[in-house]
């Protein structure tokens, strides 16, 4: 990185912060935000901090063409005693670089990026709201900005961070959500994008999920996209399935995106001494599983909702009922312990929180 001087220019007209209680996903957002630029063969320059405002870029812009952009999702927390914890920070920047990688996008300096990000919530920590299950949601992403209509990696960038106040990513909180099994269109194939965290993943889901919010469900569950049998991921979520007492969850097979909250569970399951098993799973099993009763919770997991209990899913009009559409007693635990860990109730001895 070129320059890592830090400049910062505050707000002369603050914005006037929203209630805890109307907070929607993603409208509202803070004071000021984080950007820095890239020029090939000079590097990432000029990080700053400013007043939110919009940005101005050329029609020939490469992100408007091309779509070579990245971005990932985290959040800030306020503990009851007023601290404010990051919940593995360092795992979404790698995470961010390997995306990058994959567009060809150059890296960042993960370190010294936590610490413009950690200046920036300091700065804004008045937005982090305190009401319980709400948090400060944290967007850093990268676009190519090079004036330029060949087809080939832009030489220059901007990586930004906005900041959004949020409450519940679903209506629903906790309570359970209905799923709708895509079987005709494809999210990602082993090769492509899925294990990035782009933009162009998420427009090209929007078809299915018109196709499943007109059926009455919450969201959408990808299968593979070669035989449409195995099970990958839910729309904004990782999966996992508790059968006849064992947590299954579809393994990391070059198009699954490799959630930090799934890492997370995984993690704490293990801990706990809750077999979780990461592999291949169809359908047809899980079908049969709840024909016979096995299938005892069903379970997303994201930044954006934590965890989020599924209680019905439809396949092929097939209609599966999940413990009685009600949340079952393991995702309550893991989402009750992430949280608590999350705002500082449970003790952190998974060392995943930092302080600011």
């Amino acid at each position: 990185m070129s320059e890592t001087k830090l400049r910062i220019v505050t707000s002369q007209k603050p914005k006037e912060k929203p209630s805890a209680d109307n907070l929607q996903f993603g409208k509202q957002f803070t004071d000021h935000m984080f950007t820095m630029n890239y020029v090939a063969g000079k590097g990432w320059m000029d990080p700053r901090i400013t007043p939110y405002q919009p940005i101005t870029l050329d029609p020939a812009a490469m992100i408007f063409h091309y779509g070579q952009t990245v971005f990932e999702g985290l959040k800030a927390y306020r503990t009851q005693d007023g601290r404010v914890k990051l919940f593995r920070p360092t795992q979404n920047l790698l995470r961010l670089n390997q995306s990058s990688q994959r567009l060809s996008i150059p890296a960042i300096d993960e370190e010294q990026v936590l610490s413009y990000l950690k200046k920036l919530i300091e700065l804004e920590k008045e937005w982090i709201p305190r009401k319980e299950g709400t948090s400060l949601y944290i967007r850093p992403f990268i676009v190519a900005t090079e004036p330029n209509l060949s087809v080939a990696p832009s030489n220059l960038y901007t990586f930004m961070i906005i900041l959004s106040p949020v409450g519940s990513y679903y209506a629903e909180g906790i309570h359970p959500v209905g799923i709708f099994v895509e079987d005709e269109y494809t999210r990602a194939v082993k090769g492509g994008t899925g294990t990035a965290k782009t933009a162009g993943n998420y427009s090209a889901a929007y078809k299915a999920q018109e196709r499943a919010t007109s059926k009455g469900y919450a969201q959408v569950l990808w299968l593979d996209g070669v035989e449409k049998k195995y099970i990958e991921e839910v729309g904004s979520m990782n999966v996992f399935f508790k059968i006849n007492g064992e947590i299954v969850t579809p393994e990391l097979n070059g198009s699954i995106l490799e959630g930090i909250t799934r890492k997370s569970i995984i993690e704490l399951l293990r801990k706990w001494g809750i077999p979780c098993i990461e592999r291949k799973i169809s359908m047809e099993e899980l079908y049969k599983a709840s024909q016979a009763g096995q299938l005892e919770e069903a379970f997303g997991t994201g930044t954006a909702a934590v965890i989020s209990p599924i209680g019905e899913m439809n396949w092929q009009h097939h209609q599966m009922i999940i413990n009685e559409k009600k949340t079952g007693d393991l995702s309550k635990k893991l989402y009750d312990t992430l949280t608590g860990i999350q705002t500082g109730l449970i003790p952190d001895d998974m060392n995943w929180t930092v302080d600011i």
